[in-house]
Order: C-alpha cells, then sequence, then structure tokens
C-alpha cells in the first residue's frame, strides 16, 4: 500500500492542488451541462415568450432522467474503478469502466424509445396545459433522438476523470456547449425553426460530447480496455449501481418533485391570478438558473470524489476528511454568493430569457427570493452526499440525497398549498433546505466520528 501511495497523486500530493486538478474541469463540466438547458431557454424565452419557456420546464424530466442514469453508472463506474486501484485490485478495475459504458448507451437506447412512444402521455403526466403541449411535443420529440448521446457524454465524462484525465471531461462538455450555443443562435434565430431548431442544436452538442468520449475510451491510459471489459456481467453492474445509487435516487427524487411540482403550479396557478402557464414558466427559469449554482456545488463534491475514494480505500482517513472540509468550504462560498444574487436581482435575472407580463415578473421574482431563501446552506446535502458515495457507503449517500427532495420537499410541495395557496408551494421550498442541511450536518459528524475512532486503534 506505502507503495501505491508514492506512485498514485491520490495518496500523497497536497489536498488543495488535487482539488483543483479534480474539480475544476468537473465544475465546468457541470456548468457546461446546465447551459445546455439554459441557453436553449434564453433562445426560446426570446422567440417564443412565456409558452416556450413553460415548454421546456414540461420537458425538463426527461433531461432529469437523463442525468440520473448518467450519474447511476458514470459516478458509480468511476467510484469503483477508483475504489479498487486504492485496494491495489488492478485486474479488476477495467471491468467498471467498460461495464458502465456499456449500459450508458443501452439505457440512452432504451430511454429513447420509451419516450417517442409514449410521448403526449408522458408530458401530460408531467403537468402540460393544453395550450403548452404542442410546443413541448415538438421540442422532445427532436430532443430524444439524442438521449444515447447525452448519456454517454455526461457518464462517460466521469470515467475520463477517474482515468486521471479531467481535462478532457471539461473539453468534452466545452466542445458540445459551443456547438449548442452557435447553432441555437442559428437555427432559432437565424432560420426561426423555433423549439424544434433549439432541440437539433442540443443534440448536436450531445453527440460530439459522446463521440469524444467513445474516442478517449480507444486510448484509455489506466488500462487498454478489451471488448471483454465491456461485456455486460451481473456482478460489476450490481457494484457500479450499488455505488451511483446516491446520486442516480438524487436526480430520479428531482425528477419526481419537478413532475409533482408541475401540477401543484398549474393546479393553484389557475386557482390564482397568474393563470396555470406563467407560474409553470417562471418555476423552470428559476429551477434552471439555480441549477448553474447547483452545478458549481455538484463539481466541487466530484472534484473530491476521486481523492476521498482512493484515501478512503488506503485507510488514510485524515486525508478523506481534509477533502470534504475543503469542498464544504468552496461550496459555503459560493452558496453565499448565490443568496445574494437571487435576493437582490432577481428581476435582472428574470429579464435574460425574454419580456413577459407584470404578473410573470411578479411571481418570477416572488419565487426566486421565497423558494431559495436557504441557498446558502444548499451545498451541504450535495458534498455530503458524494462523501458517502465516494467511501462506498452508498446505503448513506442514498438516503441523504433523497432528504431534500422525497422526505422533505415532496410532502411539503403536497401539504403547505392547502394552506396558503400557490404561495405555500414556493414555501416548501426553504423549508425543506433548511432540515436537509441539518441531517447532513448530524450524519458526517458520526461517521467522523467512526473515522477518528479508528485512527485512534491504528495510532
Amino acid at each position: 500500500m506505502k507503495t501505491e501511495e508514492k506512485i498514485n497523486p491520490l495518496g500523497h500530493e497536497p489536498i488543495g492542488r488535487l482539488m483543483m486538478k479534480f474539480a475544476v474541469p468537473s465544475i465546468v463540466g457541470m456548468l457546461v451541462g446546465a447551459l445546455y438547458n439554459i441557453v436553449d431557454q434564453l433562445f426560446i424565452g426570446h422567440a417564443i415568450g412565456t409558452l416556450g419557456n413553460a415548454a421546456t420546464n414540461i420537458a425538463f424530466p426527461f433531461t432529469t432522467s437523463c442525468l440520473a442514469l448518467a450519474l447511476l453508472f458514470g459516478i458509480g463506474g468511476a467510484s469503483a474503478f477508483n475504489l479498487n486501484l486504492g485496494k491495489g485490485e488492478k485486474e479488476s478495475a477495467p471491468y467498471y469502466v467498460g461495464n458502465a459504458v456499456t449500459m450508458l448507451i443501452l439505457c440512452g437506447i432504451a430511454l429513447m424509445t420509451v419516450t417517442l412512444l409514449f410521448l403526449e402521455p408522458l408530458l401530460t403526466l408531467f403537468g402540460s396545459p393544453a395550450e403548452v403541449m404542442p410546443y413541448a411535443v415538438e421540442y422532445v420529440k427532436v430532443t430524444a433522438l439524442g438521449f444515447p448521446f447525452f448519456l454517454l457524454g455526461t457518464g462517460g465524462g466521469h470515467l475520463m476523470r477517474a482515468d486521471g484525465s479531467p481535462g478532457m471531461t471539461m473539453l468534452s462538455n466545452i466542445i458540445g456547449a459551443l456547438i449548442n450555443v452557435v447553432l441555437d443562435a442559428l437555427f432559432v434565430l437565424y432560420f426561426q425553426w423555433g423549439m424544434a431548431g433549439a432541440a437539433w442544436a442540443t443534440i448536436m452538442g450531445q453527440f460530439s460530447s459522446g463521440v469524444i468520449v467513445l474516442l478517449y475510451l480507444r486510448k484509455f491510459k489506466t488500462a487498454e480496455l478489451k471488448k471483454k471489459y465491456f461485456i455486460p456481467s451481473v456482478k460489476y453492474i450490481g457494484a457500479i449501481a450499488a455505488i451511483g445509487m446516491a446520486s442516480f435516487f438524487n436526480q430520479l427524487a428531482m425528477m419526481l418533485v419537478q413532475i409533482v411540482l408541475n401540477n401543484s403550479l398549474k393546479h393553484y396557478g389557475a386557482l390564482s391570478v397568474y393563470g396555470e402557464a406563467i407560474p409553470i414558466a417562471c418555476a423552470g427559469i428559476v429551477m434552471k438558473v439555480n441549477q448553474i449554482f447547483f452545478s458549481i456545488i455538484i463539481g466541487i463534491a466530484q472534484g473530491t470524489q476521486p481523492i476521498e475514494s482512493f484515501n478512503y480505500g488506503a485507510k488514510n482517513y485524515k486525508r478523506v476528511k481534509e477533502a470534504y472540509y475543503l469542498a464544504s468550504i468552496a461550496g459555503g462560498m459560493i452558496s453565499v454568493s448565490s443568496f445574494f444574487l437571487f435576493q437582490f436581482a432577481p428581476g435582472w435575472l428574470l429579464g435574460l430569457f425574454g419580456e413577459g407580463s407584470p404578473e410573470y415578473f411578479e411571481f418570477g421574482i416572488k419565487t426566486f427570493r421565497v423558494m431559495l431563501f436557504f441557498t446558502w446552506l444548499n451545498f451541504l446535502q450535495p458534498i455530503t452526499s458524494t462523501f458517502f458515495t465516494s467511501i462506498g457507503k452508498s446505503i448513506k449517500g442514498v438516503f441523504l440525497s433523497m432528504t431534500r427532495q422525497i422526505i422533505f420537499l415532496l410532502p411539503l410541495i403536497l401539504l403547505l398549498p392547502r394552506f396558503w395557496g400557490i404561495e405555500g408551494i414556493l414555501l416548501s421550498g426553504p423549508v425543506a433546505d433548511l432540515l436537509a442541511a441539518i441531517a447532513a450536518v448530524w450524519m458526517v459528524f458520526v461517521e467522523f466520528k467512526k473515522m477518528d475512532g479508528s485512527l485512534a486503534e491504528k495510532g
């Protein structure tokens, strides 16, 4: 083990330097991923307006389901790969990469097929008002074609980073995003193809990222990826899924909450002065702007994954804790900055996505200020959930990933509007954020106590 630590920089280089190496490309990658949807909505908002903005929000559960599968096999495969390297099991490690890639492609094809076969019933389930449905159908029937490349590009980025090439992950995402932006401007503004134009721009960017991942796998640094590594195996797929389950359920929970949220906004919006479409459009913008902030936090968390996984496997708990603390400090700084932006510049943020009625801006500003009030605490849950995933304690990671979305937010969305109408939906956000932060602090405190006990015994 001592020899392995000397060979692998994860075991001996300063944590701060490693964090910069892995977290910065991960942050850029996550930001670029978030910008795929933001860019579409920016162009759609100016070209089509409120109904177009509402349509992209109705369609967003499809994106979330893609991310759930990409993280299940991407983070799961990357963590399993690094954990096995940390333990010195170099023979089995490549199987986790190969099986992860195979599952990313197969799941992308399956999700594309289901979406195209049941598109309108799914959009109805997701809460689409009748006036929004044509725009949502036009958008999703094109974006669904890119699901296999979306999964491969997103999930494969984690595998490249685990191989010690975070820069390639960043490059893959940047190239895809640039293609998306350029084609969005060309297709939506110049050719005026509307929702379909934005959708074609998106999948062309995703195709580019997926191709880069495939090319990289041919030159994988840690091991030559032979055909046998890609043959699906229950043993390896099960281990990958067990570790990636926390991130998977976190995204799945987000999708479920979003579906319930859309339907609740549709119902209670119809009972208010705002109507059905305005609350859905505003909530979609607020969530996607918040996703930019959250992408930075998740990028920081993912940047710690190889460090925490390797050193936990090597039983170097001091470095594991140091990585967590540094991630929390960085995440806290970003969270506080985001809080001030959301509280003091919500009108400016809404204006970036096109014009709207006075009711549109009134509800949008209220949503930013109320629903995101505890943004300054939101770094704790994703960083801590990723921490448990990285050290192989997937059950704790899954539980923590579900605290905000399923255990707290979902019941509150259903309960609070019964007393305060559509304002009750907005109040559910900060209450859930506070409770999730408390749960994260308690769980990591208990885990660190156990590590301290192990260090004392070792000493």
